[in-house]
């Protein structure tokens, strides 16, 4: 006992040991750390006390700064007790150094953040060792920064007095020193009182009996301690786990055990007659914890063989095995609604547990969403896994026509499984292509398992388990499994079906709903993308409407969610837009309009009594713009919309300060327009939200991107789409997103023509001649004829009916010319039926015979009567 009680405090002073180097170290880190710190804190604080010194700025601007500076410097140095202060010029260049050979070189160290007016410090190792070195600027009574001054100290320097710690630490260890013999000799004495007061001798003769009778039992026996290490194994023990020489002392997890055998030993959990399998063994394991009953932690294990009860057992195993096969194909299928991903997840999810290879083939109008019909059996294959590449297999993709004799087709339409368990005598599976079946055969597949895909009263496809060399043939109980396996693959494929054809209708919706090509139009060259979201369609829209005048409105929105109902409410929205475009109304008109249009919805919806509100309109954004080629002029309204981006034709960008107002149907105050006048060639970009906004950035970040986007883009409109989607949209975006680049042009005065008509019905002809010529020169005499009759009658109406000055206004398009008379009248003219007594009322009938289109539309003056006039081709 003595000598334990030695090793004991052996061990205890190993350990104090251990604990004041330790301690030693820490305090070290500690030192350095700090010292590091009072460093920075000396050399900022000289620094700034030097740089804030009266006179400093007048000598840094005279003729020689080195002169003056050099003695005060060294003396800071000196009272300070830092290494160097060090006064530059706003170049770096040294004017002071402790050593004057540097002076009039540059300084080492980052001065940038110094000339922007901030203290900047640094850790350097320089020639004088590892060092911290602060930057202050010098300011001038204006605020400028006239130079730099620089203070450094080492950290060895200000290194915290370790050594004052040491003597106490060590007086603090020879306590614990004593402490730890005084412990030595109270175990010594609680060994005594266990023992009982046996000597050695006692003691070995008392163990060489125990260990008799351990080793010449016939059950194997096994005491593990508190922390899960084997603390005793007899020899049968040994035979029936197959333990290793130096099992004893080491983990029961370390010991090649079963995982299961492991974790019982570990856990010290109490088990009566648990069956176990070891290698080829079956054992009876009894394990018992022992300190039940006042004794010392840990645990004891017996195992008896019970190898006859291992066909009981691997049949076990086997159910348990396909039970968590289940499990894990049901958790594992389905994920997406995706057909061809499901069908992908039933593959891997049974390969190689049940099968070595796996091929799944869906009737060609289940990928499109909708219900198979038709006796004839023609499948595409979607999905093919396998332990590895079978070439004689169909490909994926690749259409199959099953012959009635095959397995696949008489369980498609029988709607249920089939076994062939020998393929190399199955005639009606090699019938379907006698080649290819040899070639599979040859290849080691001799076994296969065709289940239909059923899923609520209808066949979708068919499954088709494959077993080759590797494994044996399946069986009845593999037919079963296959078919509870696909049973749970068929639901998911089917709910992917029905999401499929949802999702088809409501894209064909919305591609019905936004344009399908860009109106003919002068004004502006125009590009366009339209990218749908990750998760379905949207209400995202677009939409380039030609106006009078040659003028062009630009008009984006976006309808919050996703499906039908959101494409939906698009079209409707986008309707409305033509419609009351139609009207030639201002931007915040037509804005006010939507607003009031989903406003009055909602409440229609609310009051049908619909809770789900189907029948109402979903919160919108919209922004409508409207420009004039002939003016350049935009004027812009916006209704909860992201502002637009202007590039001008420098390249610059900026994004317009448009007011906003609220979200349609929101109501508030009304809405206001912005007018910009624009620089011919310049890139107009509306854009929804779903561009620059993300689940993963900010708005702010997703506008800087548009903006570097924008800035290094091509000048086609083009040229911008591509770099802007490719800067935003690494990946499928998860809102849709729509976005309309506009390149502007701009009508010559060599295209336009205007007169001011005196109020005198006399001054007509004078108008006419004026237009002649002017038709001349633009080479139009086939259309004087035509124009003369359409001014008279509009230029003599206006003057008849209206009041104040008359304008006329020629405009020469590519395919049009465009006849146009202002008041200041607001009184619209109406096309009527003369009776044969009318002497007049048959002017505008007239101005429609001659004409293509015409129209009235509204100014903030009065009104403008317009007829256009097709040019010929030629």
């Amino acid at each position: 006992m003595r000598s334990l009680a030695g090793q004991v405090f052996v061990l205890q002073a190993v350990l104090v040991l251990l604990l004041v180097l330790a301690a030693v170290a820490a305090l070290l880190i500690q030192a350095r750390n700090s010292g590091k710190e009072e460093a920075r804190h000396r050399s900022v604080a000289v620094a700034e006390a030097f740089a804030s010194s009266p006179g400093l700025p007048e000598a840094l601007a005279g003729e020689n700064p080195t002169e003056t500076l050099q003695p005060l410097a060294e003396r800071a140095r000196e009272r300070s007790g830092v290494d160097f202060v060090v006064v530059t010029d706003t170049d770096g260049i040294r004017y002071t150094h402790p050593r004057p050979d540097r002076i009039g070189k540059r300084f080492v160290g980052a001065i940038e953040p110094a000339l922007e007016g901030e203290v900047v410090t640094e850790e350097i190792v320089g020639t004088i060792g590892p060092l911290v070195q602060a930057v202050v600027p010098v300011f001038d009574s204006d605020g400028s920064v006239v130079g730099l001054v620089s203070a450094g100290i080492t950290i060895e320097k200000v290194s915290s007095g370790v050594q004052d710690q040491l003597p106490l630490l060590f007086g603090a260890s020879a306590g614990a020193l004593l402490l730890s013999m005084a412990g030595t000799a109270v175990v010594g004495r609680r060994l005594l009182h266990q023992t009982h007061g046996l000597g050695p001798a006692e003691m070995t003769r008392m163990y060489e009996h125990h260990d008799a009778v351990l080793h010449s039992v016939r059950e194997g026996v096994l005491i593990v301690g508190a922390d899960g290490r084997l603390l005793l194994a007899n020899d049968e023990a040994r035979r029936l786990l197959d333990l290793p020489p130096d099992a004893e002392g080491r983990s029961v997890n370390d010991l090649g055990l079963p995982p299961r055998t492991g974790r019982l030993l570990f856990s010290g959990r109490a088990a009566v007659d648990e069956v176990h399998q070891v290698g080829d063994r079956m054992l009876a394991v009894n394990h018992e914890p022992t300190d039940r009953f006042g004794g010392p932690p840990g645990s004891v294990a017996t195992f008896r063989d019970s190898t006859e009860l291992r066909v009981l057992s691997e049949s076990a195993e086997e159910a348990r095995r396909r039970l968590k096969l289940l499990y894990d194909a049901g958790t594992g299928i389905g994920t997406t609604l995706d057909m061809v991903r499901t069908a992908e997840e039933l593959a891997e999810a049974v390969v190689p547990r049940f099968a070595d290879f796996v091929t799944v083939d869906l009737a060609d109008a289940v990928l499109r969403g909708e219900e198979p019909t038709g006796g004839v059996v023609n499948m595409r294959r979607v999905a093919a896994h396998g332990i590895r590449e079978i070439p004689s297999f169909y490909s994926t993709g690749e259409l199959i026509t099953f012959l009635p004799s095959t397995p696949q087709a008489r369980g498609y339409r029988a709607g249920r499984a089939f076994l062939e368990a020998d393929l190399a005598t199955a005639h009606g599976w090699q019938a379907q292509d006698p080649e290819r079946a040899r070639r599979i055969v040859e290849e080691g597949v001799h076994s296969l398992i065709t289940v239909p895909l059923h899923a609520r009263g209808i066949v979708l496809g068919v499954v088709n388990f494959w077993r080759a060399k590797e494994h044996g043939s399946f069986d009845d109980d593999d037919l079963s499994l296959g078919e509870e396996l696909v049973a749970r693959a068929a639901a998911a494929i089917d709910n992917a079906r029905r999401y499929t054809r949802e999702h088809t209708m409501a894209a064909a919706l919305q591609r019905s709903l936004l344009p399908r090509a860009l109106p003919g139009q002068e004004a502006l060259e125009i590009a366009h993308r339209y990218l749908p979201a990750q998760s379905g369609v949207g209400g995202d829209w677009f939409d380039v409407i030609p106006l009078s005048g040659a003028r062009v409105a630009l008009v984006v929105g976006d309808v919050v969610g996703h499906g039908l109902h959101a494409a939906a409410t698009m079209g409707r929205l986008r309707t409305a837009v033509h419609n009351f475009s139609a009207l030639d109304l201002p931007p915040d008109e037509i804005i006010w309009h939507l607003d009031e249009l989903v406003d009055r919805s909602d409440r229609d919806g609310e009051g049908d009594g619909m809770p789900d509100g189907t029948n109402a309109m979903m919160g919108a954004t919209c922004l409508y713009a409207i420009y004039d080629p002939a003016s350049r002029k935009c004027v812009v309204a916006r209704a909860g919309h992201p502002p637009p981006a202007l590039v001008h034709p420098d390249g610059t960008v900026e994004f317009l300060d448009i007011p906003v107002g609220a979200p349609l149907g929101l109501g508030g105050p009304p809405y206001e327009t912005a007018e910009i006048e624009l620089a011919e060639g310049s890139r107009l970009v509306l854009y929804t939200d779903g561009l620059i906004e993300d689940r993963g950035r900010d708005i702010d970040v997703g506008l800087a991107l548009l903006r570097e986007a924008l800035a290094h883009a091509g000048d086609s409109p083009e040229e911008t789409c591509d770099e802007v989607t490719d800067a935003l949209l690494t990946e499928r975006p998860r809102d849709d997103v729509a976005l309309l680049v506009a390149r502007t042009r701009a009508l010559g005065p060599d295209r336009v023509a205007g007169w001011e008509v005196p109020s005198d019905p006399a001054a007509v002809s004078a108008v006419r001649g004026e237009v002649s010529r002017r038709l001349a020169d633009w080479g139009l005499e086939e259309l004087e004829f035509t124009t003369e009759l359409i001014l008279s009658e509009l230029v003599t109406n206006a003057i008849r009916h209206a009041t104040g000055p008359v304008r006329v206004r020629l405009l020469r398009l590519e395919r049009s010319l465009i006849c146009e008379v202002s008041d200041t009248s607001s009184t619209s003219p109406h096309l009527r039926r003369a009776a044969t007594t009318d002497e007049g009322g048959r002017g505008l009938f007239l101005v429609a015979q001659l004409s293509e289109r015409w129209g009235t539309r509204y100014t903030g003056t009065g009104k403008v009567i317009w007829a256009e006039q097709p040019l010929s081709s030629d």
